[in-house]
């Protein structure tokens, strides 16, 4: 049996329906479905503003600029995609790198520190894998410093902690919609504005009149391949989680495991295990795809101001991830598990 790391499944006939819709009416672009994707994102999550743009790392970019880093600190964790970073640089912003914790999302113990030390605009915490990180603490010390707190919730669609969504605890957030996420449009993203003073600058950089701006917009197919994607998202998380619990039942003791803050919602499962690599090739040889989340720390990619982080270079060398999609069938689910065990025992 061959069982792909991702499998897309979104292309319903309601998406082709909305698609055929869009091609009749000639409106491919600043219509019905961006318009609906973006009020119907924004009811979802709870916050001020939602505006759709071409990418997470655009999402960020917008976010961003909208908070002005420019020549000051933006403290990021060191395990994340590198859009993250990258992000920060593209603005101006001076990233500071901070270790991880058990739930590989900011290690709060060394935040205060770095806000005593340092000039910090935002606190850029990663809902990393779907968890979501310490937001109660994490805001109460950037209010106690006047620093912002941009979440990237890339990973994190309808993740939530005491009630409140990834993306509505912070002043902004930015969100992707690339191919492979839990809301998925193939490409694009969305900055959520929470507070209300942001969402004037940030419509000031989106949208064309009050001064130069970029054209980050997405067509109208994106967008109603998103707001698909978008209306079955309790459906499909249930069903990640559904995945990932059977998955753990069955490895609880034989790997590390992250730890759950709230609601998770399994953008990625993952595990980690000293012989990773060796898993990961005798997982290929019997047809199981991996993946290795993430081969490279954020200040080591970019050469930035760092804390130590040597739960964050643990994680490096022995993190993967399995399948997690919500078309994985039951019986793809037990090859998986009982080839992984089988793994396991002969190591």
């Amino acid at each position: 049996m061959q069982v792909p790391f991702f499998r897309f499944d979104g292309i319903t006939d309601e998406v082709v329906e909305s698609l055929n819709e869009i091609i009749s009416s000639g409106r491919l672009t600043r219509g019905k479905y961006t318009h609906l994707f973006e009020e119907e994102f924004k009811n979802f999550l709870g916050v001020e503003l939602v505006k759709t743009v071409n990418s997470g790392t655009t999402a960020l970019y917008v976010s961003l600029r909208a908070l002005n880093v420019e020549g000051r600190y933006v403290i990021v964790p060191a395990l994340s995609f590198m859009a993250t970073i990258d992000a920060v640089i593209l603005a101006g912003g001076k990233p500071l790198v901070l270790d991880v914790d058990e739930t590989y999302t900011l290690d709060i113990n060394q935040l205060e520190d770095a806000l005593k030390r340092y000039d910090v605009a935002a606190i850029l915490p990663v809902h990393l894998f779907g968890n979501m990180a310490d937001m109660p603490s994490l805001t109460e010390l950037a209010q106690k410093y006047g620093a912002y707190v941009l979440e990237d919730a890339a990973q994190a669609h309808g993740a939530h902690y005491e009630g409140i969504k990834a993306g509505a605890w912070g002043d902004i957030a930015a969100f992707s919609f690339y191919a492979t996420k839990n809301v998925a449009m193939g490409e694009g993203g969305a900055v959520a504005v929470k507070n209300i003073y942001l969402v004037k600058r940030v419509k000031q950089l989106l949208d064309f009149g009050e001064e130069p701006a970029f054209n980050f917009r997405l067509s109208e197919f994106q967008s109603a391949v998103g707001l698909h994607s978008l209306r079955r998202i309790e459906e499909n998380t249930r069903r990640r989680r559904a995945i990932a619990k059977k998955y753990s039942e069955n490895f609880k003791g034989l790997f590390g495991f992250q730890r759950e803050r709230g609601y998770h919602v399994y953008h990625v499962y993952s595990l980690r295990h000293s012989q990773r690599d060796l898993i990961i090739r005798e997982l290929q040889d019997r047809g199981i795809s991996t993946k290795v989340y993430y081969s490279y720390l954020l200040h080591e990619l970019r050469g930035a101001e760092h804390f130590p982080t040597p739960f964050a270079e643990k994680l490096k060398n022995e993190l993967f991830a399995l399948p997690m999609y919500p078309s994985l069938t039951d019986k793809e689910v037990n090859y998986v598990i009982q080839n992984l065990l089988e793994v396991v025992e002969k190591l």
